[in-house]
């Protein structure tokens, strides 16, 4: 008998490499059956959390089964290859058109979609990127007096700084590090955890390249005063002060705020404003990694980091830090502008935020717990326990794990590292008889911490890790 023939019908699970293991840190020698590889890798994967129940992630879990279906028949398609697949960079296009739209671009035509300035990205990292480059060859076209690709300009002087909170991304760190930027990190105090016009003010200076304001904080969720900033730096700027371009890092928020709070200025309705990231894989509601840059017009948007290349036939503008890069995710995006609309986005974010205040309240009835945002602003919790509570963020946290949650507990920037909060993302997916489920699970933590703090002895109920 061979030993193929041995293989196909050993009463093992996966046949005889059940018995013989697979190497993990090397390529195998022999191939093997589809199937079994698929068993093996799937089985693994079972070890992993639950990522509906991921509730650290603002990344999108569930999409309809039609877009699922729609991005699987996609995963091949070379988003930069528009030659071979012009729908899908016609769709890249419209989709670009649609956020520029939605964040009050103006000057847009309504019926051609290159009107707007952007382009789709590999989640919001790679559009604060593109966002930061661009605010940086501004200020050295300002400093040097004109375009240095054109020659006879000037050297430019000083070191470029960005006007940034300690609350803001790590992104933001990575770009000022490997793009040679000082970094001007604004700090928080007990009580506000957003950056003020008085601490913009006293910051920015004539090598400033701008000033990011976040549109849904990752530490909290709150939301910046980016009008009264732009408005304070209006003010500097008639004065005879340096003028300083504003960025809005709407990674967490940019898909909320247009629906949720409609009135509300904070995009480019606001002069000062010249560009925006948004994630489309957070509240955009598609699967990872797709996000978005869009500029005011093109003068926001430097010649000088637009390439062209035609080796894939065809003349193509190109101003992305990736390059091949897969189409579906693009294609999912489009999906869910088409299939939920305007009125459609409306409701599931009114749903959403219902959903985060609702589980506030309830949660707030515990003694040791003290709100800090509760979801009216984007769906997001956070929450800290007070000063005298016997049992740390931490804690909590480790014991709504046991039980299949995953709840981040975590310190908040520079100045307040010595406060501790835990957060819970409410996203599509999360209903309220989850919410519901949830709160309970913290209500029976709450209570095993209680009983451990005041006899010293473990809980004798152990819970199943789902």
């Amino acid at each position: 008998m061979s030993d193929v023939d041995r293989g196909m019908i050993t009463p093992a699970y996966t046949g005889r490499f059940a018995v013989s293991g697979i190497p993990a840190l090397q390529i195998p020698d022999d191939s093997m059956d589809p199937e079994v590889a698929y068993r093996f890798i799937h089985d693994e994967l079972m070890l992993d959390g639950n990522s509906r129940l991921n509730l650290a992630t603002f990344v999108t879990t569930w999409m309809d089964p039609q877009a699922e279906k729609l991005m699987a028949e996609t995963f091949d398609k070379n988003m930069i290859d528009k030659d071979e697949y012009p729908l899908t960079a016609a769709i890249e296009e419209r989709c670009v058109a649609m956020v520029a739209d939605l964040f009050n671009a103006p000057d847009l035509d309504p019926t051609v979609a290159s009107s707007a300035t952007g382009t789709s990205t590999i989640g919001s990292s790679e559009a604060v990127m593109l966002g930061g480059l661009a605010l940086k060859w501004l200020w050295k076209a300002k400093k040097t007096g004109g375009d240095e690709a054109e020659g006879g300009a000037r050297p430019s002087t000083g070191t470029p700084n960005l006007i940034l909170g300690s609350n803001v991304q790590v992104v933001w760190e990575k770009f000022c590090r490997y793009f040679e930027v000082e970094p001007r990190y604004l700090p928080m105090e007990e009580g506000r955890y957003v950056i003020t016009p008085e601490q913009v003010l006293d910051a920015v200076d004539e090598n400033t390249i701008g000033v990011v304001v976040i549109a849904g904080t990752t530490y909290t969720g709150e939301l910046e005063p980016v009008k009264e900033i732009a408005t304070a730096l209006d003010k500097l700027a008639a004065d005879g002060g340096v003028d300083v371009p504003i960025h809005v890092d709407a990674a967490s928020g940019g898909f909320v705020l247009p629906f949720l709070h409609p009135d509300l200025e904070w995009d480019f309705r606001i002069p000062r404003v010249v560009s925006i990231n948004v994630s489309g894989h957070k509240y955009g509601l598609t699967y990872p990694g797709v996000g978005f840059v869009v500029w005011r017009d093109k003068t926001w948007l430097p010649e000088d980091l637009v390439f062209r290349v035609n080796y894939l036939g065809g003349d193509m503008p190109t101003f992305t830090l990736n390059f091949s890069r897969p189409g579906n995710q693009v294609i999912g995006q489009y999906y869910n502008f088409l299939r939920l609309g305007r009125q459609g986005y409306t409701d599931i974010m009114k749903s959403l935020s219902d959903t985060a205040q609702w589980f506030a309240g309830q949660i707030e009835e515990e003694d040791e717990i003290e709100i800090v945002t509760d979801g009216s602003a984007i769906p997001v919790v956070t929450f800290k326990l007070h000063s005298d509570c016997e049992f740390t963020a931490f804690d909590v946290s480790h014991g709504l794990r046991s039980y299949g949650w995953q709840v981040p507990a975590y310190t908040m920037p520079d100045n307040v590292s010595d406060l501790a909060v835990l957060r819970v993302v409410v996203r599509e997916g999360f209903s309220r008889d989850m919410a519901r489920v949830l709160h309970q699970h913290l209500v029976e933590v709450m209570k095993e911490l209680r009983t451990i703090k005041s006899d010293g002895n473990l809980p004798q109920k152990q819970h199943f890790a789902h």
